[in-house]
């Protein structure tokens, strides 16, 4: 039965027991008995929520002197985080915390207007500062008695920042008690925010987080300071043990949980959809006038807001820094095997360097002004080659493949990659010598021949980085060189390219990379030439492609005989490096979480043209493209804009669309034409005619087999003034779109709900922005 809101002995047994552990509440109080009070006494519920929320008002108000009160704030913190998800669940109960109580007014008069604050804004405001009460989460800068202890009212919070970095310099002495309580209350955080998840994934993103809304909005006296202090802790961590190795064995590591908690509070606060922000006018630019400068700029959410207008360069430096050091954490192999503490929480780091990126433009040119974006690189790299056999980290391929895309869309990133890559990371595969490109290019071409089946949505998003990245590779190695050209002969075998609609894009997309290169790059990139000269049948094939429905069907019938996606023969991998692993799928029983799609590589991305001077221009979408009547231009020339996505086949897919739903599309000659006549094929044609006839005779005259005298032939070699006109550059560069900020979202909150399991927070909850799957 109900029991009174003034019976404070009963209450007060929840919160004033001796020391607990977060551990032993979710033990004590277990799930079903918190639905049954749910149901049977709503107000017993309602009054424990709201008695908890005023224990911690309290103890923010008086500042937590005593240990009896700091562990009364701590119960009562562990309490509200196992109670929430039950309350998110049920759509009834939701409204709950932004109610008003009624009667909460303690004593009348002007007392009133503070205390209408709904119960949720009571513990946000609550928990924020606690999370700045010295001697408690923050060390005291008075050493004195307790009369003078710091009004908790008059504090500056931004002299108590946790850590050093930016915009704070002085590292305070580290407290693991403080530490501990810090990642109680930021769970708590967590758990307030995870409001979202009990929300279906909507395509309007406009949906906010009224928690995070209000968390993130100036009613938080806290927020800089507590921006600044999650972030520097994030970037300032280093799990080596200080370079003493095997030095986390001997001392357990406290402050790692709170680094992984203030990750995962950082990425939530900052999910925000920046495509919505800017609303683009009728003719596709985006307005802005004079007036733009008077309004503040940027978002209500301040943590967005702060994220975006960091721009000092040692404050870039001390992040980039951080991530990267964080990144290749599980990459460090030493001598000495587990002298390392291996962190588990490089998929939040992810999305925050995503965030970075995405939020604060500064910083992505930052990143991209020296080689350090390697060290971003290298470790994304590993863990997508890691990965590509595990069906449970499919959110982990998307987003290291997303980072890369992003970054492939400025011209810095592919000058960098021509850096030679020295670091021997141990990978499962081929060892080569070369660059960072030759890195890349054999990592993707290993996730595309022998990644699992849920990967080939990504491939379109593979091929378009090295597209853009192709006019600048000075040099490829010839094993990275043997790749491409493997990828190519897969993917246009005639049962490949009949049996999808989209498949033949993947065709152009490599056809664009190796006339970039030639055009561009021809000088240094002999073994691609080679590698070109020795495939020469393939291309010729291209160009012969049969059309007649006869020859369609014959194709198809070979894909029945031959169900493996891409065949791995013909690509001589040779042997892996050395200490590596083969990639592993996952273990039978592995819990994932759900993803929605992300959207096509058209919507993701949008064509920006280079000019001579380096500059980008953004291309109008494709009205040149077609003749009015719909039907394709005559053959176009290596240079023209391939679209992917002309209205002619836009037309043709929403037939199909839906006949393919029920597996009915069928392959026609009329569409078979209509892409095989944009082929671009010319330069590499042109290129073959001129130095086959070449190659050929040296072979004979000199009875020659040996390829290192051919590649000498070729490096010495010149097209100028054979091949056509180069065709102007053409980069696909992200653009931020609803789409990808609801996977963002879907993502994100599955990796925090996979990783908190100790305790579970949400286990067992009827959550609906993703599925909980077994592999």
């Amino acid at each position: 039965q109900p029991v009174e809101a003034t019976d404070d002995a009963f209450w007060d047994q929840f919160w004033a027991d001796t020391a607990t552990s977060v551990q032993d509440v979710f033990a004590l109080v277990p799930a079903a008995e918190i639905r049954a009070v749910r149901e049977e006494s709503p107000s017993n519920l309602a009054t424990l929520c709201y008695k908890a929320v005023e224990k911690l008002v309290q103890g923010a108000e008086s500042g937590c002197h005593t240990e009896k009160e700091r562990q009364i704030v701590l119960n009562c913190c562990r309490l509200l985080t196992r109670i929430l998800p039950y309350i998110f669940e049920d759509p009834d109960w939701r409204g709950f915390f932004w109610s008003t109580v009624p009667g909460a007014g303690r004593g009348g008069g002007d007392e009133d207007d503070e205390n209408a604050r709904p119960l949720a804004e009571l513990l946000l405001l609550a928990v924020t500062d606690l999370l700045f009460c010295p001697d408690f989460t923050v060390q005291s800068h008075r050493r004195s008695t307790v009369d003078t202890a710091e009004d908790i009212h008059s504090i500056d919070s931004c002299e108590y920042i946790w850590e050093a970095g930016v915009g704070f310099a002085h590292s305070p002495q580290p407290n693991y008690i403080h530490d501990l309580n810090r990642t109680e209350l930021l769970k708590l955080l967590l758990t307030c925010f995870s409001e979202a998840m009990y929300l279906p994934p909507s395509s309007d993103s406009s949906n906010t987080n009224p928690w995070v809304q209000f968390f993130c909005s100036t009613e938080n006296r806290h927020a800089l300071p507590l921006f600044t202090s999650l972030l520097n802790v994030v970037c300032a961590y280093d799990p080596v043990g200080y370079g003493i190795p095997y030095n986390h064995l001997l001392f357990s590591d406290y402050r790692e949980p709170l680094v992984e908690e203030a990750a995962q509070v950082l990425i939530v606060t900052l999910d925000y959809d920046s495509s919505t922000s800017s609303s683009p006018t009728v003719d596709g630019t985006t307005t802005g006038t004079a007036m733009d400068d008077v309004d503040p700029p940027g978002p209500d959410n301040l943590f967005v807001n702060y994220l975006s207008r960091i721009h000092r360069e040692e404050d870039f430096q001390f992040i980039l820094k951080g991530v990267a050091r964080l990144l290749s954490n599980p990459l460090v192999q030493t001598y000495l095997p587990n002298s390392a503490k291996k962190i588990q929480f490089h998929q939040e780091l992810l999305v925050l360097f995503w965030k970075l990126c995405d939020f604060n433009k500064k910083f992505l040119f930052f990143v991209l002004k020296s080689s350090d974006v390697l060290d971003i690189l290298v470790p994304i790299l590993y863990f997508l080659n890691d990965a590509r056999a595990d069906q449970s980290r499919v959110g982990l391929m998307h987003i290291g493949v997303f980072i890369l895309l992003l970054l492939s869309g400025e011209r810095n990133f592919g000058v960098r990659l021509n850096k030679p890559y020295s670091v021997r990371v141990p990978m499962d595969i081929p060892v080569f010598t070369g660059t960072h490109a030759d890195l890349l290019i054999i990592v993707f071409h290993k996730i595309i021949t022998s990644g699992h089946q849920r990967l080939q949505p990504l491939f379109d998003c593979l091929l378009t980085i090295v597209v853009n990245v192709s006019p600048y590779l000075k040099s490829l190695s010839m094993v990275a060189a043997n790749k491409l050209l493997h990828l190519l002969e897969a993917f246009s075998t005639t049962w490949f390219l009949f049996s999808a609609v989209q498949n033949h894009h993947l065709v152009f997309f490599l056809l664009e990379v190796f006339n970039n290169i030639i055009q561009y790059q021809f000088d240094g990139n002999s073994n691609l030439v080679y590698a070109v000269i020795r495939k020469r049948n393939v291309f010729h094939q291209l160009a012969n492609l049969p059309t007649d429905s006869q020859s369609i069907q014959k194709g198809l019938q070979r894909k029945k005989k031959t169900p493996e996606p891409i065949s791995r023969t013909n690509s001589q991998d040779g042997v892996s490096m050395e200490g590596s692993r083969p990639a592993a799928p996952a273990e039978p029983g592995t819990l994932k979480t759900s993803l929605v799609a992300t959207p096509g590589i058209d919507k993701l991305t949008e064509k920006s043209q280079v000019s001579e001077d380096g500059t980008m221009r953004s291309l109008e979408p494709e009205a040149s493209q077609l003749s009015p009547e719909g039907n394709p231009p005559a053959a176009l020339s290596d240079g023209e804009a391939w679209s992917g996505d002309t209205s002619h086949s836009r037309r043709d897919r929403r037939r199909l669309s839906s006949a393919s739903s029920s597996g009915q599309w069928t392959p026609t000659p009329d569409w078979v034409m209509s892409w095989k006549s944009k082929l671009p094929l010319q330069t590499i044609m042109r290129l073959l005619q001129v130095l086959v006839p070449q190659v050929e005779k040296i072979c004979i005259d000199k009875g020659l087999t040996d390829e290192s005298e051919i590649l000498k032939f070729l490096q010495h070699g010149t097209l100028v003034g054979l091949l056509p006109v180069p065709h102007p550059i053409l980069i696909r560069k992200y653009q931020a779109n609803s789409g990808t900020a609801m996977w963002f979202r879907t993502y994100m909150w599955g990796v925090i709900y996979l990783r908190n399991v100790d305790p579970p927070i949400w286990y067992d909850t009827d959550v609906k922005l993703f599925e909980i799957q077994r592999v």
